[in-house]
């Protein structure tokens, strides 16, 4: 019996070490990086200092609206409370800021030619969350409003909405932004190109968030995966039996792909799963293809659906 403890606890540790080897060296990439806080200095900066402000960063103001849009927002009592719940929130943002530090290190270990922003700006977006999280070559922009937690009263948005509203989905919006710039646009409009598209976009989670829960990476419940795990054998014989995978449907993202509170299989079963399975499906086939694969990750987001598709090996889990 010892005999067989020690032999897992050898595979353990000679496991972990593997692991530890990567991590040690993201840990040792140098970067350089700067908060700016435009949340509060939006909100703080006096009304009579206003027109410095909008010189300083002009790119928050858009040359169309006059001062007074501005300051009429600065001194709103509604917009005033959001400011303040953001600031209860994100007083500190040292941690948030480890976290990006974090994930940019892994996106230059991973993709050493790639551009980092220099710079993180937090700001109130009027809850524009289509725009969570915006990411370009010199900077990264978060909305922190859009971060407050799925039960804060400020958001009258559909559950399916609200729960991707937790401080958790910042590093996930984040890879989700940055993988638009990476992952080849689909070459056809089929459902199969639109699942191993975003699977990609998972995938890169799986790298670049190591630490970060599969749910979380979905933007899902606890509940909501083990859903997905236990049915994928369901969902997968659905797509095959209904011949969706070449099927080029429109309606085929609403149903399975884009965000909703259910997908839609016109069956029982719909109430109680969660929207985005063709999203799940497709990231486990990515799994698959990598795994059974020797493939660089550039390849990897440049290869056509229906290779990564048939040589992936892909097997739903029974």
């Amino acid at each position: 019996m010892k005999k067989y403890i020690l032999i897992a606890l050898l595979i353990f540790f000679i496991s972990c070490d593997k692991k530890s080897k990567v991590e040690k060296e993201v840990e040792e990439i140098p970067l350089s990086l700067t908060i700016e806080r435009f949340d509060k200095i939006f909100y703080e900066t006096p009304i009579s200092d206003f027109q410095q402000m909008r010189k300083k960063y002009a790119a928050f103001f858009p040359t169309q609206y006059p001062d007074s849009v501005f300051i009429n927002k600065i001194k709103n009592p509604l917009y005033r409370e959001l400011y303040d719940e953001v600031q209860k929130k994100y007083a500190n943002f040292q941690p948030i800021q480890t976290e990006i530090e974090d994930v940019f290190r892994h996106i230059k270990y991973y993709f050493p030619t790639q551009k980092l922003p220099q710079k993180v700006t937090t700001v109130i977006s009027e809850m524009d969350y289509q725009n969570k999280v915006i990411y370009t070559d010199s900077l990264l922009i978060i909305s922190l409003d859009l971060y407050l937690g799925k039960e804060h009263k400020f958001y009258e948005f559909p559950d399916y909405f609200r729960q991707t509203f937790e401080r958790s989905q910042i590093m996930p919006d984040i890879v989700s932004d940055f993988s638009t710039r990476i992952i080849a646009q689909p070459r056809d409009k089929s459902f199969l190109a639109q699942m191993i598209y975003f699977g990609k976009e998972q995938y890169l989670k799986d790298l670049l968030l190591p630490n970060v829960e599969d749910f979380v990476k979905m933007g899902y419940s606890k509940e909501q995966q083990i859903w997905c795990e236990e049915n994928e054998d369901e969902i997968w014989r659905y797509f095959i039996e209904d011949n969706l995978l070449y099927d080029s449907d429109s309606k085929l993202i609403q149903r399975f792909i884009a965000p909703a509170p259910f997908s839609k299989f016109y069956l029982e079963i719909d109430n109680e799963s969660p929207g985005r399975t063709g999203v799940w499906i497709g990231w486990q086939i990515v799994r698959s293809f990598m795994k059974n694969n020797e493939v660089s990750l550039a390849d990897l987001m440049a290869m056509d659906a229906k290779e990564i598709f048939t040589r992936s090996k892909y097997k739903p889990k029974k």
